[in-house]
């Protein structure tokens, strides 16, 4: 008994750590290029310092949002002063000085807190949450499938999608889950996202299929880009888009839910609390009883219950209402 308190602590707090150190990447802004001048080299630094944290403000605050709703928000003014109050620390990356003139390529890392006040002042829906990890499998209808895999040298920079780029190939979006699943077992995820290139010289589009033990999801096409690397920040651009109009809350009102969770061992019950911990949409969870092979659970949600449903599904979570109530199974134990 102890041994397995131990286990369940040590799970816990390894969480809370990956979870700190994924807030500080996805409030930091990277590659921002500045070239500055003024009559000594350290006012010139100063200079460049302010001007990269006003373009990752701008960008920062992108990444959060989605277009229409910074459109319908009036009292959002992305000035100086903002950019000031909002950045924590401005990281060197690359740098050229001198003659007063400063250049280089720097980032800046911005605090959660002073952010997420300055948004809800306003009014504008954000969400600052990382979606479910996924692994990523390139598939052409245009015969380019060599090099539609090799230009995914790494996955994007800067995504609320985190990606790990597979290359196993005869993969496709209605392939088994059970012949794929042990593929996605050594990315420790549940999830695949099929990016299917098609078209040529005159522009390349993408279409992109979730897929997790539950069934598959299409997510959409991606706009026209002229190449390759065009066609992977197209990917990104999608994945972040549908991530957002998924996890953002826009109001205040919570659903409470008391729900049964049944899994076949620890590691499966870690698996499932964690992906209900990590939903933007799941708040006040609690577990209120516990054994071997199943918990008795509560917490709140924002939403309507199909946007949990789908949330959860994408985790590896599925939820159904039985005659004792809702419950709550791993996707592949449940396929099992």
């Amino acid at each position: 008994m102890i041994r397995l308190i131990l286990i369940a602590f040590a799970f816990v707090l390894a969480t809370l750590l990956s979870a700190e150190g994924q807030s500080r990447e996805v409030y930091t802004i990277h590659g921002i290029a500045v070239d500055e001048r003024a009559p000594t080299v350290a006012e010139a630094q100063q200079k460049a310092f302010a001007s990269a944290k006003l373009i990752g403000a701008q960008r920062l605050i992108e990444r959060f949002t989605l277009p229409e709703d910074r459109a319908a928000v009036t009292d959002l003014i992305i000035d100086q002063a903002l950019a000031d109050q909002i950045a924590a620390a401005v990281d060197v990356e690359e740098e050229v000085a001198g003659a007063g003139r400063y250049r280089g390529s720097l980032a800046v890392v911005y605090n959660p807190s002073q952010l997420r006040a300055a948004l809800n002042q306003v009014g504008l829906p954000f969400s600052d949450s990382m979606g479910p990890k996924a692994v990523l499998f390139t598939t052409t209808s245009n015969g380019m499938d060599l090099a539609w895999n090799l230009a995914w040298e790494e996955s994007p920079k800067e995504s609320l999608v985190p990606l790990q780029i597979s290359r196993a190939s005869g993969y496709r979006a209605d392939t088994e889950w059970e012949v794929m699943r042990d593929e996605l077992a050594l990315y420790g995820t549940q999830r695949a996202i099929f990016a299917n290139l098609k078209g040529g010289q005159g522009g390349y589009r993408v279409d992109l299929v979730s897929v997790t033990a539950s069934g598959a999801r299409t997510i959409g096409t991606t706009r026209r880009a002229p190449d390759l690397d065009g066609a992977i920040s197209a990917v990104a651009d999608l994945l972040n888009e549908d991530w957002k109009r998924t996890s953002i809350v826009r109001d205040s009102s919570r659903t409470l839910i008391e729900a049964t969770v049944r899994y076949t061992s620890l590691a499966e019950w870690n698996t499932l609390r964690g992906a209900l911990v990590r939903s933007p949409l799941v708040s006040n969870f609690q577990t209120r009883a516990i054994s071997t092979d199943g918990a008795f659970i509560a917490f709140a949600f924002a939403g309507d219950g199909q946007r949990l449903t789908s949330d959860l599904r994408d985790r590896g979570v599925v939820i159904n209402a039985e005659p004792i109530g809702w419950v709550m199974t791993s996707a592949i134990s449940a396929g099992q």
